[in-house]
């Protein structure tokens, strides 16, 4: 027997406005799938190029975005051993989380840990699964390595700025305001800069002559070239995202994006030979369909024992389409989370 639930669905990519909130169907479980009751949803990014049509991964069809949620378990399918109903439970999905209840394949969820709220568990994987393949399946994070984090305080900065203070590293952030600052401090960071037209000069002195080892580089344009151009010898730069694409318009300004694409840094590979650093880019659609690394990573990350993220924002489900014009803002700190009325 089919059950019903609310679901913000965009029947054609490009237009922030198409995003219209609908009841619609949701069929029993599969033999392997688990149907959870969605607590929390988090906010990514990647939410919002999907939703203007400038994601790669974006489906060509009408799509419910929305990759990451927490929640209770309601119903499991016959083929279901690791969970049962009324369990708490965190999950990522390639699409489709903007909604009060979902059915999603046993091996993309994980338990909620006891002390976390259905807010902090929303605000998680996409973040820990991001921070943590870059930094280490990536870029081999060691102890005494110098890190540069782009958009430090924000869900993925903060976590990889945890990760990388308990592996002994250095970690410097940077921000797209001052106002930022604060949060970076109370965080650990041992350095922060303002990203503005000194950026070059301020990386070079917050370095203070250390190398720079790693950069977590999700902003592009000049800023990716000055980072790239201060990694020291064998570093490497770890590419999941470009902010400079986004912007505050309901759809896409393709005369501004063409004049941003054609004016982004080009990197000679013989040049990198000779210099002895590298580039690497993933994003997380492709390491969700990657199951078994997924579940390499997660327990690794179980025992890092890190804090529960710092969740920023809170908006209930109706206010959906303002929380995403407050992220497209910039103006966020930490996670952004929807609570639903399930």
């Amino acid at each position: 027997m089919s059950g019903e639930r609310e679901v913000y669905r965009i029947d054609k990519a490009g237009n922030l406005k198409r995003l219209l909130r609908k009841k619609e169907g949701i069929n029993p479980p599969e033999p392997d799938e688990v149907q959870v009751k969605v607590k929390s949803i988090g906010l990514n990014f990647a939410d919002i190029f999907a939703i203007l049509g400038l994601y790669s991964a974006t489906p060509k069809e009408s799509f419910i975005p929305g990759l990451e949620y927490s929640g209770i378990v309601e119903t499991v399918g016959a083929r279901v051993t690791g969970f049962k109903p009324g369990d708490k439970v965190m999950g990522v999905t390639r699409f489709g989380g903007y909604a009060t209840m979902i059915n999603i394949d046993q091996d993309y969820l994980v338990p909620l840990p006891d002390s976390w709220s259905y807010e902090e568990g929303a605000a998680f994987l996409v973040q820990a699964l991001t921070a943590y393949y870059g930094l280490y399946s990536l870029g081999d994070l060691k102890p005494g390595k110098t890190v540069l984090i782009h958009s430090a305080a924000g869900g993925v900065g903060l976590l990889a700025n945890r990760m990388a203070q308990k592996s002994g590293a250095y970690t410097i952030g940077t921000v797209g305001s001052a106002s930022k600052v604060e949060l970076l401090k109370k965080e650990g960071y041992q350095g922060w800069i303002v990203r503005d037209q000194n950026f070059r000069e301020n990386l070079m002195k917050s370095l203070s002559g250390r190398s720079l080892d790693i950069v977590m580089e999700c902003i592009g344009g000049d800023i990716l070239k000055a980072g790239y151009e201060a990694l020291a010898p064998q570093g490497r730069m770890i590419v999941y995202g470009s902010a400079r694409y986004g912007d505050t318009s309901n759809t896409p300004n393709w005369i501004r994006l063409a004049r941003l694409y054609l004016a982004r840094p080009k990197i000679d590979p013989q040049k990198m030979i000779e210099s002895n650093k590298g580039i690497l880019g993933f994003n997380l659609i492709w390491l969700y369909d990657q199951k078994a690394l997924m579940h390499q990573i997660i327990p690794e990350l179980h025992a890092m024992e890190l804090e529960a993220p710092y969740v920023g924002h809170t908006f209930e489900f109706d206010q959906l389409p303002e929380a995403l014009k407050l992220f497209q803002s910039g103006k966020t700190m930490g996670k952004v989370v929807i609570r639903t009325p399930a």
